[in-house]
Parts: structure tokens; sequence; C-alpha cells
């Protein structure tokens, strides 16, 4: 028996909120957890969405039934089969669509924030480790790096990037770990980290949302 590999034609699907326009301050690029819907993700986003601003959400390219073989689906940016073919091909992708949006746009005014939840961490920071795409902000939503920040990204590239880390103090998938640790062994990481917590689960607040707007 011989594997082989073959690259074919992808049809990817993405969600907005806003109108890109001269009057565009901002852009939330926004990458949704493991087994999400961009169309039920970006509505976590909607207290951002006025005139100045615009949310992107990519959805994962692999989609699965939740429970079974029929009823609610959900994505996934990637599992451990095939793992580095993946990962070339949502890079390839999120470049594509970062492309596509703001090739010829003027973004002098314009700040660009990259906020990834949960797997959508992983995945965010890989792409930004791509070194395709500008960003201005950085924030890690609930992420948790089994292997450390830098099996994802050379953390030397977020050394003069605002980066934020945000979660939930009852997040049913952190709640197991050592908080004081788990923010500890980001910071090594990134130093200049800024730590954000709210009393919530494994969730997008909307509250801190509007904050970090500011």
């Amino acid at each position: 028996m011989q594997e082989h590999h073959l690259q074919v034609k992808r049809t990817a699907r993405y969600f907005s909120l806003g109108t890109l326009n001269t009057h565009t301050k901002q852009i939330w690029f926004v990458l949704h957890g493991y087994g999400q819907l961009a169309q039920f993700f970006i509505k976590k986003f909607d207290v951002l969405n006025d005139s100045q601003t615009v949310i992107v959400a990519p959805e994962a390219l692999s989609r699965f039934y939740l429970q079974g073989v029929s009823g609610r689906v959900g994505a996934t940016w990637m599992t451990k089969e095939e793992r580095a073919y993946e990962i070339d091909d949502y890079i390839f992708y999120l470049n594509q669509l970062y492309d596509t949006l703001l090739e010829e746009r003027n973004l002098d005014d314009i700040q660009i924030n990259m906020l990834g939840f949960s797997q959508g961490n992983a995945t965010l920071l890989r792409w930004l480790n791509n070194d395709h795409v500008r960003y201005d902000r950085v924030v890690i939503w609930a992420g948790f790096f089994g292997n450390g920040v830098a099996d994802v990204i050379d953390p030397a590239k977020l050394s003069n990037v605002p980066t934020t880390l945000v979660y939930g103090t009852q997040d049913e998938y952190l709640v197991q770990v050592d908080l004081a640790k788990y923010e500890a062994d980001i910071k090594a990481s990134i130093p200049h980290l800024e730590v954000v917590t709210f009393e919530g689960k494994h969730t997008i607040d909307p509250e801190v949302l509007k904050n970090l707007k500011l």
C-alpha cells in the first residue's frame, strides 16, 4: 500500500458583520473553537458591531455531526490525522481570505485585531507565525497550549504586539488546571501579556468584549 496526497480546490465559508468602507476604523478576525460554526459564533460579536467596525469569522474546513450521524453540525480546524497538511491548508485559506478582503485597501488608519477562541487559538497563532498578514492586537480567549506557546508561534513575533489572555474563572475546560500556572506558562513566552478574567464559563463574554474594544 502507498499513501499519496493531492491538492484540491475547496470552497470555504466565512461570515461578516459590518461593511468595510472609508469609515472603518477596526477589523476583527475571530476564529471559532472546536465543534462550532462561524454563523453562530459571529453573533457573539454583535456587541462590537458599529459603523466603524467590521467583524470577520472564518469557518474551519472540516465539518462533522456533533452527535451520531445527523442533527447539529460543528467544524474543526484540525485533528491529529494528517495534521501537517491540515495546518498548511487552513493557513493558505486564511491568507487568501485576508488578501481577498484587504489586499487593495488602505489600512493606514485601520486597527486589525486577531482573536482566537479555544481551539481557534492554535490556528490563529500558527496563521500569524506564517508572516503573511498584518495584525495590531492579539486576543487569546480560553486558549490552552499543551506544548507551550512556542509550539505554534515564535514568541518574538508578538513582542511588540499588545496581547491579551481572556478566560472565565469557571471555564469547564480550565478548572482542571492550575490557573496561576496556566497564566504563568503563557507569560513565560509573552512577558507583556495582559490577563483579563470574568465570572463565567467557556464562552465569549459581551461585556469583556466591549471593554477590549476601547
